[in-house]
């Protein structure tokens, strides 16, 4: 059997489906392709026509009824059949591909469809500038046919575009809604578009930076970017903002003035492609680590899909990204040196997030490091203040802020870094591996011995049955040697046996999905078991020889007490290892008693 050649054939009403219900994610973009195709012909007739003339659009609204109008080439009777009547063909293809202007929007010949989605019918009136003298009337009802004719009146040069309305689509005709649909696609178009017939309400006032000419300097140039930041920061006030300039992109990146946190991410970008609004929300044109940066872009090269709704993630998409990131960098080194105010504000806004930011860009790592701070049991301090008052090693614990080993270190007048904090600890290990300071893990095996030094007594033993008969059940017991002498004893939690313990109980049955608890149980069980906290005795501490040389009859009131302390000292924090306060501090009352008695 021969083969035959057929074309292809368009189902026009499933393709107006398709388009007002998948391609867009709203009917409402029909009026930014309209207005779209309004600039391109504008541009076409500055290229084309050899005679002067005032570029504008208008877009106004009657009940039921909307009318874009241009200045614009204006097409004759063939190019209404040739361009507009022709899915996927439009003329400004044409000349983009000449390279003619490097302004055009269009790019796919669908615009115009989008009229359909909206409207029970739509009418063009168009008068070419080729034919001046002849206005053209194109009408349908439903896309799939038209009609062409001449229009008994003849108008001026330019397009109108009449769209009678659906009725689940007369809301686009109250003045407010199509008032915001306007200023929101057309806030940077160059082409001025008026929200009346009279040309007198401008929709599109912005004049960005990169537009004026010339171009404000000083105390201008800061009050017209923040303006700028402000028209498209949609939660927060900016603090400080940075101009952006690449090859065939513009724009404006700002620092948002509201407190962040580590999981914070209010990115925002908003892209226009040649003066019209692409997208809104080009959040991933910004670093992940930048969750408090907002900015608007222009650019002649980045690609819209074809809603024009979103960025093709290509090559320039990649560029750009890159952009803004160095853009960024710059920026906030700018600030950091030159702008302390600011600087100063950034830091107490998003000091937490920035610190995991840090970790994630090491140029940003140089210009933060000495500034941002992390929170320790003395309050939030910079790492450089933290290092001097350790003497060059930093003290992190892994349990809640007023953990019990932190009693130590309060008595030493020196703090530990919250480790469980966001970013607190690796940007602590980062700042320690890169100025040369040691770091002791407080709770863990390695961070103890270098924090107690195991000691011998020659009574030790009779120390420890002491020590024992005075309840320190649950706590593995330990002489050692450690500063302050005045502190006699120190509990300091077991993190690994408390998380064995909390994996290995019934209750994380509960708590815990099943895969993830089969996992963390594998590793729990090369733990071996051992008691939840330690109780570390200083034979340096005075009181301790004394409690050993105190008559008999007061050596176990004594040593009660001892204990009694170190325990109520180990109830702060969210991880204490005591539980039962109440009995400790009877345990105290008693002790105190016996002692004043003499028995």
């Amino acid at each position: 059997m021969t083969a035959r050649l057929e074309a292809t054939r368009v189902d026009l009403p499933g393709l107006l489906q398709v388009l007002g219900k998948n391609l867009y994610s709203t009917p409402a973009v029909a009026m930014r392709e309209l207005v779209q195709n309004a600039h391109d012909s504008c541009v076409r007739r500055r290229i084309e026509s050899k005679a002067p003339f005032e570029a504008w659009i208008t877009v106004t609204a009657t009940p039921g009824r909307i009318e874009i109008c241009d200045a614009g080439a204006g097409l004759t009777d063939e190019e209404l059949e040739r361009d507009l009547a022709t899915i996927g063909r439009g003329y400004t293809r044409t000349l983009r591909e000449k390279g003619e202007a490097n302004d055009l929007i269009g790019m796919f010949g669908l615009g115009f469809l989008t009229a359909f989605v909206v409207s029970r019918r739509v009418e063009v009136f168009t008068t070419s500038y080729q034919t001046p003298d002849r206005t053209w009337h194109f009408a349908s009802d439903n896309g799939q046919r038209f009609t062409i004719q001449p229009h008994p009146t003849t108008r001026a040069v330019g397009t109108t575009v009449v769209l009678h309305l659906a009725p689940a689509f007369e809301h686009l005709a109250e003045p407010d809604a199509i008032a915001h649909l306007v200023e929101h696609y057309c806030a940077l178009l160059p082409t001025p578009v008026f929200l009346d017939g009279a040309r007198q309400q401008r929709a599109n006032v912005l004049a960005p930076w990169w537009r004026q000419d010339p171009a404000p300097t000083g105390v201008k140039k800061t009050k017209a970017d923040l303006a700028l930041a402000r028209h498209f920061e949609r939660t927060f006030d900016p603090i400080c903002a940075y101009d952006l300039e690449g090859d065939g992109h513009r724009g404006t990146l700002w620092i948002q003035d509201g407190s962040t946190y580590a999981t914070s991410d209010n990115r925002n970008m908003s892209v226009f492609v040649r003066g019209m609004l692409v997208s809104d929300d080009a959040r991933k044109l910004v670093p992940p680590w930048a969750g408090f940066v907002g900015g608007v872009i222009e650019s002649e090269r980045l690609a819209p899909t074809a809603s024009r709704e979103e960025l093709c993630e290509d090559d320039v998409f990649e560029e750009v990204q890159a952009l803004v990131r160095d853009t960024l960098i710059a920026g906030l080194r700018h600030t950091a040196r030159h702008d302390p105010a600011n600087w100063r504000r950034i830091l107490r806004r998003h000091n937490e997030a920035l610190l995991g930011a840090a970790l994630s860009d090491p140029q940003l790592f140089e210009i933060v490091v000495d500034d941002l701070t992390v929170p320790t049991s003395a309050g939030d301090l910079t790492m450089a203040t933290v290092a001097k008052r350790s003497e060059g090693t930093i003290y992190v614990s892994l349990g809640e802020r007023g953990a019990p080993e932190e009693t130590l270190f309060s008595a030493l007048l020196v703090p530990v870094v919250t480790g469980t904090r966001f970013a607190a600890f690796p940007f602590a290990k980062r700042v320690a591996g890169q100025r040369g300071y040691r770091v002791v893990e407080l709770g863990t095996e390695h961070g103890n011995r270098a924090l107690f030094r195991d000691a011998e007594l020659e009574d030790g033993d009779a120390l420890r049955a002491l020590l024992e008969d005075a309840g320190v059940e649950g706590m593995s017991l330990q002489l050692a040697h450690f500063e302050p002498t005045y502190l006699p004893l120190v509990v300091v939690p077991d993190r690994e046996a408390q998380m064995k313990a909390r994996i290995e109980s019934d209750d994380a049955d509960r708590r815990i999905g099943s895969a993830a608890l089969g996992l963390a149980r594998m590793f729990t069980a090369k733990l071996e078991e051992r008691p939840e906290a330690r109780l570390y005795v200083n034979v340096d501490a005075p009181v301790v020889r004394q409690l050993l040389d105190a008559e008999p009859s007061r050596r176990a009131s004594g040593a009660q007490l001892l204990v009694a302390f170190a325990k109520v000292m180990a109830s702060q924090g969210a991880d204490s290892v005591v539980k039962d306060v109440r009995s400790v501090l009877e345990t105290i009352n008693a002790s105190v008693e016996a002692l004043l008695k003499g028995t």
